[in-house]
């Protein structure tokens, strides 16, 4: 069944009004009829069945017919560092990790990030990527859309760390090593109700001076498995892992 969002202020009690783009979704895309059913996300009390009673061109109205007892969300708090990558990898990252249950997702101009937001059009990525996680969400009928934050640099990123219960990097010269800081122990620390940060790199990886930083303020660096991965794969890898270990064992 078609999911929608639907903010706070366009409900009233059983009865809610859907306006913006989801309208012209509602009649162009699924063309849908009044006495139809529909999925509309509450942002405090959660999903519903609901029933179109009403349509006009600016808006669809619908009343509830049930409440749903559901929760898609992972049981911990994940917010996505992601460092600013080539082409739409940022696009990708955003989209498959609202699927797999990022809360939320930081754009990071990293030292050897090749790409750069000019300050004047981030406002309109930021947007663009706004949108992408709303419609991932409502695709993988999540309760929650994940917030898209303005782009940070390290230093803002060490100032929010203290937000979390766990900050972690993801390094790739760990693969490397013997020794390094096992991801499976890291999930073990875990718990439902936890938040978490995550930094991936971008492409050319963390400098040196980024990891010096990140290490002596409270962040520690884990390995994502033996093998090197792209920028855009390894939030996902993370995910996966992290839903595995409190959702399924």
């Amino acid at each position: 069944m078609q999911r929608y969002f639907v903010e706070t202020e366009n409900w009233s009690s059983d009865f809610l009004e859907i306006i913006g783009d989801d309208v012209h979704h509602i009649f162009t895309v699924m063309r849908m009829k009044e006495g139809e059913h529909l999925t509309a996300v509450h942002p405090e009390q959660g999903p519903a069945i609901c029933e179109i009673t009403n349509m006009q061109e600016d808006q669809v109205q619908c009343k509830v017919v049930e409440w749903l007892n559901e929760d898609s969300e992972l049981p911990a708090s994940v917010t996505i560092v992601q460092s600013l990558g080539k082409g739409d990898k940022m696009e990708q990252v955003v989209k498959k990790g609202t699927e797999l249950g990022a809360f939320a997702f930081i754009p990071y101009q990293a030292d050897r990030s090749v790409a750069k937001w000019d300050p004047k059009k981030a406002e309109k990525k930021t947007q663009r990527l706004s949108k992408i996680a709303k419609e991932a969400s409502e695709q993988s009928e999540r309760i929650h859309i994940p917030e898209i934050h303005q782009l940070h640099s390290l230093s803002d990123l060490i100032s929010v760390s203290y937000e979390y219960d766990h900050c972690l990097f993801a390094y790739e010269d760990e693969a490397r090593k013997k020794s390094y800081h096992s991801l499976s122990e890291k999930l073990k620390e875990v718990k439902r109700g936890d938040k978490v940060l995550i930094m991936f790199g971008p492409e050319g990886g963390f400098s040196e001076q980024e990891v010096d930083r990140l290490r002596e303020n409270h962040f520690t660096s884990v390995r994502l498995g033996p093998r090197i991965l792209r920028m855009e794969t390894a939030p996902l890898y993370f995910l996966s892992s992290l839903s595995y270990q409190l959702e399924e064992m």
